[in-house]
């Protein structure tokens, strides 16, 4: 299987990426062994994922998602339901979390933002 993701770092950013072992990837994310952008902005949290039949799906789907702004990313999050699949993707322990209590979630900056009053719908 082929994964395109979104990590949300302890910063607020998104960074956007694909792979095909979505467990080994978090694990270098989080170990400081990931993309470079990453490296130094945990703890991570996984807010976003989907399976990709191919690799070049997954690839065009990261770059779609990477063109996204950030309210529409986190519109495309919200409205996703990809929590309910890992279990069918055979990813039911999957570690979604590597960070501490009391720490800003992707649904607080949602909250957040929508509650700034703007509202934008994915097309």
């Amino acid at each position: 299987m082929n994964y395109t993701y979104i990590l949300q770092c302890k910063d607020g950013s998104l960074y956007t990426g694909w792979t095909n072992d979505i467990e080994k990837r978090l694990g270098d994310h989080r170990s400081g062994r990931g993309a470079r952008y990453t490296k130094g902005r945990g703890p991570l949290e996984l807010i976003y994922l989907e399976v990709s039949d191919s690799r070049s799906q997954a690839m065009r789907r990261e770059a779609w998602i990477k063109r996204l702004t950030r309210q529409k990313k986190l519109i495309l999050i919200q409205n996703s339901g990809w929590k309910e699949h890992l279990a069918e993707w055979g990813l039911e322990n999957l570690q979604l979390q590597e960070q501490p209590a009391g720490e800003e979630t992707i649904s607080a900056a949602v909250r957040t933002e929508s509650e700034k009053g703007e509202h934008t719908h994915v097309i």
